[in-house]
């Protein structure tokens, strides 16, 4: 057995994986660890690098209290595939596959393609601009979900647990930052990879992830209704793919 790590994205944290880390665990066999970002969540009160390299190293960090972890398989989304790519570039032998969702990276698409032009607004307002919790993650969930964006229960967990963990605008900014300024000059790796995204995504243009498949080589699903954040969506659809993709994988060696 493997153990599979879980990062979100930017200003995101390990509640917002909802239920789908336990039915996720259920469906694969595996141990499944979910890891905070610093500056969201739990560390809310943390400083957040400004670099992918720097997040990363913090992740490493997190591991390293989980003695027989290594190799891990990465499940990440958005910012968090970008630290998981990084991962696997720097340090291969600690990554047996990854899956990365709704994910874009420089050189590999346009800025607009990367994010865009009509989410530009709203991100924009939500990281300059005050605004109350409520504000914030409706609009938050406007941008990442097309399937559960009028499901009102959800909104107010979360707008409950922003007023209780609290991410700050320099932190949103610092990792922006970090997600704008990554770039894979050239490498790519030779890690197993699955890439998924939605169709319907409004913050990032699908086509990404199927340059991404392209430049290396590996299999690439899209959905066809879900938007940016497609665990909450069809956790289901989701959890069968990576679920067929990884049975059809070679057993990871153990540590």
């Amino acid at each position: 057995m493997t153990t599979w790590i879980l990062l979100r994205g930017l200003t995101r944290d390990s509640h917002h994986w909802g239920t789908f880390a336990r039915e996720f665990e259920r469906a694969i066999g595996d141990p499944v660890h979910c890891i905070d970002l610093p500056g969201n969540g739990l560390r809310c009160r943390e400083f957040s690098p400004t670099t992918i390299g720097g997040l990363l190293a913090d992740c490493r960090t997190s591991l390293a209290a989980m003695p027989g972890t290594y190799p891990i398989r990465l499940l990440a989304l958005s910012l968090g595939a970008m630290v998981a790519t990084e991962w696997m570039l720097r340090h291969r032998a600690e990554v047996a596959s990854a899956v990365l969702i709704g994910t874009s990276l420089r050189p590999l698409a346009r800025w607009h393609q990367r994010i865009r032009p009509s989410a530009l607004p709203d991100v924009g307002r939500l990281l300059l601009c005050g605004h109350t919790a409520g504000r914030s993650e409706r609009s938050i969930l406007r941008l990442t979900s097309r399937l559960r964006r009028r499901d009102d229960a959800l909104l107010a967990d979360w707008i409950e647990w922003r007023v209780q963990h609290p991410v700050s605008r320099a932190n949103a900014l610092r990792q922006l930052l970090a997600a704008q300024r990554y770039d894979l000059r050239g490498r790519s790796p030779a890690t197993p990879v699955l890439v998924l995204a939605g169709a319907g995504d409004d913050l990032v243009d699908p086509c990404c992830s199927l340059r991404i498949a392209e430049a290396w080589g590996c299999t690439a699903a899209i959905h066809p209704d879900a938007g940016h954040d497609l665990p909450l969506d069809d956790p289901q659809w989701t959890i069968e793919q990576i679920v067929a993709w990884h049975r059809a994988l070679p057993a990871a060696p153990t540590s």
